[in-house]
């Protein structure tokens, strides 16, 4: 993955955490959900395609957004937070190449071949 790319990515997580500031949860909060959009892996104990699903749900920056959109909206802080965190997460993990996947496996993403 290009450093450009890169560098977008962690303006993004620097996004997600700035729009953390505004709610009203501890940043203890911020810290332990951070990794839970990774539930998404679980799929992989069924199978590929189940695994590319469930952790590319997890993983949608647009969904993300959704969910914040949604929670600004309705004035729901937790769905607010549901989308910061899934959103953060996402952009952290695109800066270490972990990409959207594909369903011939888990290292197959969107950026590249993890690993190469």
């Amino acid at each position: 993955m290009s450093g450009t790319l890169k560098l977008e990515e962690l303006a993004m997580l620097a996004l997600g955490i700035f729009a953390f500031y505004f709610l009203h949860f501890s940043w203890w909060w911020f810290v332990c959900l951070f990794f839970m959009p990774d539930i998404g892996m679980i799929g992989y104990i069924f199978s590929k395609k189940m695994g590319a699903f469930l952790y590319n749900l997890f993983h949608h920056q647009g969904l993300a957004i959704l969910f914040w959109l949604v929670g600004f909206h309705l004035q729901l802080e937790v769905l607010q937070l549901i989308g910061v965190i899934l959103f953060s997460h996402s952009a952290f993990d695109r800066i270490l190449g972990y990409g959207l996947k594909y369903e011939k496996g888990f290292k197959f993403t969107h950026l590249g071949e993890i690993g190469n």
